[in-house]
């Protein structure tokens, strides 16, 4: 099977759901004229990752304007099922695209945050989520440690077999694993870490669980946060995230990019046959294993 993969990196319109929400469709619309089938979107996409933020917060300490500032998070957050979220379905159905979406997702009853990887289908709608499992040294702040083995989902499409885990989750050895088990052809990377040693970590994935890795970031700079916003920033900060999304084959070589900033969408097309063929020389779940030596059991 081959098919047309996009991968977005693009700068949200931070803490606007709605105005992001209209940029994510226009980008859809330019990817699905392009014969994009599927298109993943950065880490936090919806409202944007919420860089240098402190949320008035230190050990001991929490203010008011901290939680003023929460609130608009919260507020701008998407919440599942949501008007927000069937406007996204109608975005995937009208374009004919499955979409991967990373989005700070608000819980209505108990008010916590989560950074989750939302899955669109264009003809079944929302398939499921992913949340973050471990949220990275000050992200634990907003975000609440995600649902775990349940959203551990690896979902069987008309498109090929996806699933993935977010930013840092990627160096937890045994959250790889358990999507390796469930045999992805398409393993979904979004991120926040513009470093430029991220891209090495996407070809690792790539040789190691023989799949098609594809993984995207935000680029922004300054400029991109409102005035109310700047305090946040040291006076020398310019470009906040250079970006580096890139698209790599089951044998850790890259197909497009890295891509360094500046805001742009990477296309590609995709052999998934290539995932059978590189399992010749590797295959993390089958002959070069030993279960007699490890096991590896999911709750």
């Amino acid at each position: 099977m081959l098919i047309t993969v996009a991968v977005v990196q693009a700068t949200p319109v931070f803490f606007d759901i709605h105005a992001t929400i209209d940029k994510l469709e226009s980008l859809v619309i330019e990817c699905a004229r392009k014969g994009c089938q599927f298109i993943l979107f950065p880490e936090s996409f919806i409202p944007g990752y919420p860089r240098r933020f402190t949320f008035g917060a230190s050990v001991g300490l929490r203010t008011d304007a901290g939680r003023e500032l929460y609130k608009t998070y919260w507020q701008n957050s998407l919440q599942l099922p949501s008007p927000e979220l069937a406007r996204i379905e109608q975005i995937a159905r009208e374009n004919n695209v499955y979409l991967a979406i990373g989005v700070t997702e608000r819980d209505a009853l108990n008010g916590s945050l989560y950074c989750t990887l939302v899955y669109v289908s264009p003809t079944e709608g929302y398939l499921g989520k992913h949340q973050k499992i471990k949220p990275t040294g000050v992200e634990r702040l907003v975000w609440a440690e995600g649902t775990g083995a349940d959203s551990l989902r690896v979902f069987d499409t008309g498109i090929g077999r996806m699933g993935g885990l977010i930013c840092w989750e990627n160096y937890m050895p045994l959250a790889r694993m358990s999507l390796y088990q469930q045999a992805p052809q398409l393993y979904l990377a979004p991120t926040a870490d513009a470093r430029p040693t991220w891209p090495a970590t996407l070809q690792h994935i790539a040789c190691e669980g023989r799949c098609f890795v594809l993984g995207s970031n935000q680029f922004f700079s300054r400029s991109d946060y409102s005035s109310a916003y700047q305090d946040f920033l040291d006076e020398d900060d310019l470009v906040l995230s250079r970006g580096g999304s890139a698209i790599v084959s089951p044998q850790g070589e890259f197909i497009a990019g890295p891509l360094w900033d500046k805001e742009a969408i990477l296309i590609a097309n995709l052999a998934l046959d290539e995932v059978l063929k590189s399992k010749l020389d590797f295959d993390v779940i089958g002959h070069y294993t030993r279960p007699d030596l490890f096991s590896f059991g999911r709750k």
